[in-house]
């Protein structure tokens, strides 16, 4: 991954994205080709050296069935949101700016583990479960369903582990623009508010006052 200095997270910014996101790519590489599947993740910390990412898939996704010729690896993502140039003060100085894309994402390497046992996959949709309901005024539990449909849905399912190796990552967030570029583009996502601009403006405003003197005066910077 391409990643300029400015938009470097912290390794915080990272352990926080992987305990958040919501769903993620599990993405890898078998005597068929290239295989991704859309599945919700639960970060392991203390799973490994550098931790786990657990999850499951249908048994009838043949993903899981086709080993990886090498390591797998799961895209995260964060909010993203389009920036408009017309958001940058400095526009109306000197209209040598384009448009950009703001973005957080990590690409989550690893040895990919296979768990057909109903009672590890029962503990990781009861912790994907328990993460996503907590804050719910009436939370929903495995607990709240008979036990033979729970076994039946449990069977139907298999759960896989992303054993992490390295983790590479970018938060392009408007870093390398000027502090009154960055108040520009907070107060633009504020007010066109669709689809993930509350989220990106959150994230702009959240790392604003990580600068120095190296702050410059970037482009569309993918």
């Amino acid at each position: 991954m391409y990643v300029p200095r400015h938009f470097a997270p912290t390794d915080e910014n990272v352990r926080q994205l992987l305990h958040h996101h919501g769903a993620a790519d599990l993405i890898t590489v078998t005597e068929d080709g290239l295989q991704a599947t859309l599945l919700p993740f639960v970060y392991d910390p203390e799973a490994g050296e550098h931790g786990s990412l657990i999850g499951h898939m249908a048994r009838n996704n043949e993903q899981w069935t086709l080993p990886p010729e090498r390591r797998a690896m799961v895209i995260v993502r964060g909010p993203d949101a389009y920036v408009t140039p017309t958001w940058y003060p400095s526009k109306a100085e000197h209209h040598r700016q384009v448009p950009t894309w703001n973005y957080i994402t990590a690409h989550v390497h690893g040895d990919l583990l296979v768990h057909d046992d109903p009672v590890w996959v029962e503990d990781q949709v009861r912790r994907l479960t328990d993460k996503h309901e907590a804050g719910a005024a009436t939370p929903w539990s495995v607990d709240d369903a008979p036990v033979p449909y729970i076994q039946g849905q449990l069977r139907a399912i298999v759960g896989v582990e992303l054993s992490i190796t390295r983790v590479e990552a970018k938060f392009k967030l408007s870093q390398n623009r000027s502090r009154a570029d960055i108040s520009g583009v907070v107060h633009g996502l504020r007010t066109r508010g669709q689809g993930q601009d509350d989220a990106m403006a959150d994230a702009v405003h959240a790392h604003r006052t990580r600068r120095g003197d190296d702050a410059g005066e970037g482009g569309s910077g993918g």
